[in-house]
């Protein structure tokens, strides 16, 4: 995969900033893609000082026009991109009746409209050049029922369905779209939502009065665990996988 340029989102922290380093780390030319800004600075000139080809684009993936003009610039900067990391992500929770419309509205306007954004201005570029790998990240709540996180899982199952439908119509190009869908993963995501110092083993036991079993690997993911599959659904080793959704859950979702 050398000598390529990719473009991850979602790239200030957590799985995104793990992608773009574990890339970087292969000797890809990664553009970051984040927005907010200063910690989005601070990782990329963090992953520079250890001599990694990473810079900052910072962007609101919301945004269309910005989107476009964004991978305009890393196109010019840093050469045609080959390879799509979708990993920007919001988490809203909340029982699904008391869900307000803002929370709704933003969930899906990163997770899933974000996708389109960034995917549409991406691959269109891709599509004459006849060559490109994308992988989005979604979650495993994206096809497992969870209490609390509604518009989550159906953000995420949105853009499961719009990535797999995507590779059906530009795999007569050569363009791979595959999904990576994650389990609990030590991010500020996670913490976030974790009520008191006993998170960690409340995840890997499970919550039996919410249905939730727990992590048979007896762990919760690092970043870097999830990092690793991303790179692989991009590498030439994946070469004729598309259309594909690699869970990393430990075994949270029992093979489902």
């Amino acid at each position: 995969m050398e000598d390529r340029t990719a473009l991850v989102t979602g790239a200030a922290g957590g799985i995104g900033a793990a992608t773009a380093r574990a890339l970087a780390a292969e000797g890809i030319r990664v553009a970051a893609v984040d927005v907010a800004e200063d910690r989005l600075a601070a990782e990329a000139a963090r992953l520079r000082a250890g001599g990694l080809p990473v810079t900052a684009f910072p962007a609101d993936v919301t945004d269309a026009g910005r989107v476009e003009a964004t991978v305009a610039a890393v196109e010019h900067e840093l050469g045609p991109i080959g390879l799509l990391v979708n990993a920007a992500g919001v988490l809203r929770t909340g029982p699904a009746l008391d869900l307000g419309d803002a929370d709704w509205s933003s969930t899906f306007a990163v997770n899933t409209t974000g996708v389109m954004h960034v995917s549409r201005a991406v691959v269109s570029r891709m599509v004459p050049r006849r060559r490109g790998a994308v992988v989005t990240v979604a979650s495993n709540a994206g096809f497992v029922a969870r209490q609390g996180m509604a518009a989550y899982g159906a953000s995420k199952a949105a853009a499961i369905m719009f990535t797999k439908s995507l590779a059906l119509e530009v795999a007569r190009y050569g363009i791979r779209c595959n999904v990576v869908a994650p389990g609990s993963t030590d991010t500020p995501m996670l913490r976030g939502m974790w009520a008191g110092g006993d998170g960690a083993s409340v995840t890997i036991g499970g919550d039996p009065d919410a249905y939730k079993v727990g992590i048979p690997l007896r762990k919760i993911a690092d970043p870097s665990d999830i990092a690793d599959a991303v790179v692989f659904l991009l590498s030439d080793r994946a070469g004729h996988i598309t259309m594909h959704d690699l869970t990393v859950d430990g075994g949270a979702t029992l093979g489902a």
